[in-house]
């Protein structure tokens, strides 16, 4: 994953153009994404598709001709989707145009323009401050003009035509942790995943901010129906604890999937309640569709100082932050893959579990071992009302445990599934830890 990030991080990236397309082809070589094209003036909900923007060169250089912003030194000094200018001007023409954060005077700002046509340049604080007067050549090289937005999509079949969706943003330009860990987590999960046979169908977007997921939604009307839980995926590889934004709904299986697997793997983490803005989770839970997709980060956007600005780099993206964090997901996607609503077929009484192999012989134990203590768990409460994961809940036990137990007593014959739930798999995919 941190090759990838490493591979990706010199590409300058926005919600439409070649940086976009080259970014997605890169990931096609790690898993078959789809790459989908819709046009530019296309209606998308309320929105319409931007035209394509695309930055070839772009500096400001000072009257001998050097350059004090250089766009080749980095892609962020250029105000993301600023419209072609070639002009000479003074500085105090100049400064209106220059974005800094004199808070942190060795770092550049990301900034971007994207529904209102501008120009500008962004530069380290100490930098403005040192620019003299002086006759300043002014040139962006760029294109806004009728094109395409882009994104990708991996579609990875289960057994059922019931979706988890997997979303991450894929518009930013050199920033490692916003942008490119959510990338890199995402297409190493659906690797992991087509190694496994999945009850579920997984739905994997890799689109540019806000536009792109509206963009999607737009167009797949048929598919919306079918997404039972959901993941964004975003700085997910700074060394901070983990935080999960829960969807709109509070409540559903994926937050409280979430919330258990980091309970029980005993690691720093907050859980927080969805509000209306962050990434594009607020356009999946718009109240129009209300689907249950919570947001999964380690130190969430606008808390961590060098978030939008140049100090998210390869230094701030941890690999053994992304391989823990991958291990979370794979854990959450065990979970959603293995709950299951169940009945016991022999409710009334306790069964003898002793001669069907899975109770132990000597009795008058003060303290009942994990795995019997999970089956009398799992016998109590399946009723046809409680999923596993309610039960693991209820008995403040790990769901493997539970899940182990379900299995032992389905392989007996005293748990069946519940008419109306999808059959249980049996947890085909195995968690790391």
């Amino acid at each position: 994953m941190y090759r990838l990030v490493v591979d990706l991080y010199p590409i300058c990236r926005s919600i439409t153009g070649d940086g976009l397309r080259a970014s997605l082809r890169r990931l096609q070589q790690e898993a078959p994404l789809t790459i989908h094209e819709v046009p530019s003036g296309t209606q998308v909900l309320d929105w319409t598709i931007p035209n394509e923007w695309n930055v070839r060169d772009a500096w400001v250089a000072n009257s001998r001709g050097e350059r004090v912003i250089d766009f080749r030194r980095s892609n962020l000094h250029v105000l993301n989707y600023s419209t072609p200018i070639r002009c000479t001007m003074s500085l105090a023409e100049l400064r209106p145009h220059l974005y800094t954060i004199p808070e942190h005077p060795d770092w550049v700002p990301y900034r971007t323009s994207y529904y209102k046509e501008d120009w500008g340049f962004c530069l380290e604080h100490r930098r403005l401050e040192s620019l003299p007067e002086d006759r300043y050549e002014v040139v962006i090289d760029s294109t806004l003009a009728p094109g395409v937005l882009n994104y990708g999509e991996y579609v990875l079949r289960g057994a059922t035509a019931e979706e988890v969706l997997i979303s991450c943003h894929c518009c930013h330009p050199s920033l490692a942790n916003d942008n490119l860990s959510g990338m890199a987590m995402a297409v190493t999960l659906a690797q992991t995943l087509a190694r496994s046979t999945m009850r579920y169908t997984y739905r994997f977007l890799f689109v540019p901010g806000a536009i792109g997921s509206i963009a999607w939604l737009a167009t797949h009307d048929e598919v919306v129906p079918r997404i039972r839980h959901g993941l964004v995926l975003s700085c997910v590889g700074d060394r901070g604890p983990f935080t999960y934004k829960r969807s709109r709904r509070a409540e559903a299986v994926v937050d409280r999937a979430v919330a258990h697997v980091l309970r029980h793997a005993d690691v720093a983490h907050r859980l927080i309640d969805f509000v209306p803005y962050g990434y594009d989770e607020r356009q999946y839970c718009s109240p129009g569709y209300n689907l249950p997709v919570g947001c999964f980060m380690r130190t969430p956007h606008g808390r961590y100082p060098e978030y939008h600005t140049s100090a998210d780099n390869l230094d701030l993206v941890c690999p053994k932050a992304l391989a823990a964090s991958l291990d979370i997901l794979i854990q959450v996607v065990a979970l959603l893959e293995g709950n299951a609503l169940l009945v016991n077929t022999n409710p009334k009484g306790e069964p003898q579990l002793g001669r069907r192999g899975l109770y132990g012989s000597v009795g008058g134990a003060a303290q009942l071992p994990g795995f019997e203590s999970a089956l009398l768990w799992v016998l109590n409460y399946a009723d046809g009302r409680h999923t596993l994961l309610d039960i693991a809940d209820r008995a403040e036990m790990a769901f493997p445990a539970i899940r182990q137990a379900a299995d032992a007593l389905l392989g007996v014959g005293l748990l069946a599934p519940a008419a109306t739930d999808t059959p249980a798999t049996g947890g085909a995919l195995k968690a790391s830890r």
